[in-house]
């Protein structure tokens, strides 16, 4: 029995953890793919709104319960699993069969032919902000993450003290796997508006999921919650359950730690 009782003692941290990184893995990719809080209080009226319905589209983690994600700024991915929705065909000018599930490479061929006359003015115009912007834009959602970083990148340098500019190309550098560049985006943005509700709600993620660091992920959000008193009671309450959560994760592994030394010592 008491073997048992230690087994499941001992477990429990574990799943909990899991747990949290697997609701850090998607609050990443409705994050960063379509802006979870991107902009809800700050927004361009120019800019296309978007419900997170491409969240399932690139799961970072399994499934985990979380609370709506509110609407962001970049449109989402084709969700080629609706009905009657099928992306078209960059060869043919028609929607694929309904249901069929595009491969990278046809996303790749759908964002290329859509990007094409966008392209086609920056070969007049490369320092072109709202081209470049543009496609980097269509990059991202069709999932061709280093080409939106590419494009994101060029557009940093028309304007480096864009904020949200260097909030996107974090967020794409980190779906393609480059960590590190995403989080030192964030970081030089937060250089020009440390109180930046988005690059800091992005950097606990990009900390919390891709560097296993729970403390660094609660620093940056509770700088974003001492910051941002205008934040709405729906996104302030959705930071505070994940830092919940989180603490909550390492206490229990903290406890875990504690009982292993205690009984190593004991034998």
């Amino acid at each position: 029995m008491a073997n048992t009782t230690t087994t499941a003692t001992s477990a429990s941290p574990s799943m909990r953890a899991a747990q949290v990184y697997a609701m850090a893995g998607l609050c990443l990719v409705a994050g960063l793919g379509i802006g979870f809080v991107s902009m809800g209080w700050q927004s361009h009226p120019s800019q296309p709104k978007a419900t997170p319905a491409a969240a399932a589209a690139l799961p970072l983690a399994g499934p985990a319960q979380l609370p709506a994600a509110p609407q962001g700024i970049l449109r989402p991915a084709p969700n080629p699993s609706q009905p009657n929705a099928g992306p078209a065909s960059p060869h043919s000018g028609t929607a694929m069969p309904a249901g069929k599930m595009p491969t990278l490479a046809d996303m790749k061929q759908m964002a290329d032919k859509k990007a094409e006359p966008l392209l086609a003015k920056l070969k007049a115009d490369p320092n072109n902000l709202d081209v470049l912007i543009q496609v980097a834009s269509i990059y991202h959602t069709t999932h061709q993450f280093q080409d939106a970083a590419n494009y994101y990148r060029r557009a940093a340098k028309v304007d480096p003290q864009n904020v949200a500019l260097r909030t996107k190309l974090a967020a794409s550098l980190y779906r393609t796997g480059d960590v590190d560049g995403g989080i030192a985006q964030l970081k030089q943005a937060l250089t020009y508006d440390p109180k930046d509700a988005n690059a800091l709600f992005d950097l606990g993620m990009m900390r919390l999921q891709g560097k296993q660091d729970g403390k660094g992920a609660l620093a940056a959000w509770q700088l974003l919650l001492k910051s941002n008193p205008q934040l709405s009671s729906e996104r302030r309450a959705t930071v505070e359950k994940i830092m919940a959560d989180v603490m909550t994760t390492l206490a229990d592994q903290s406890g875990t730690q504690g009982a292993g030394g205690s009984r190593s010592k004991a034998q």
